[in-house]
């Protein structure tokens, strides 16, 4: 079991690889505004629970459990944020809601919104 912490972690992981490509913790750590300590405690939590890797260049690695767990976070807030703003929710509140529904929500009633929502 993940934590919503470890998940945002994974998240930003999986966000700063589609920009940038190569992850290291430095770029962890400015995309997400928190000390090196704490991203070097994260990054060894994450990957000794087998979310992700380092390797010997530095450079942070999803495992496919780790990728599978980021994607999924990643799709949710995403999907919240953007439909936070189609509501004429100011962005920048949509995307903090987002940020904290996208790790409470269960998988059933997540699907059944998106199902409700393509529908409409």
């Amino acid at each position: 079991m993940i934590h919503a912490s470890g998940e945002d972690y994974l998240e930003a992981v999986l966000v700063l690889q589609k920009k940038q490509g190569m992850v290291r913790s430095i770029d962890l750590a400015r995309h997400m505004g928190f000390s090196k300590a704490s991203i070097s405690h994260a990054v060894g939590v994450l990957r000794d629970g087998g979310f992700l890797t380092m390797d010997e260049d530095g450079f942070l690695h999803l495992t496919d459990i780790g990728r599978e767990v980021a994607e999924k976070i990643y799709e949710r807030h995403c999907f919240f944020t953007k439909h936070f703003i189609s509501i004429g929710v100011d962005p920048e509140t949509a995307e903090a809601d987002a940020c904290r529904i996208e790790h409470d929500i269960s998988a059933e009633t997540y699907e059944r919104l998106k199902e409700s929502i393509t529908k409409e």
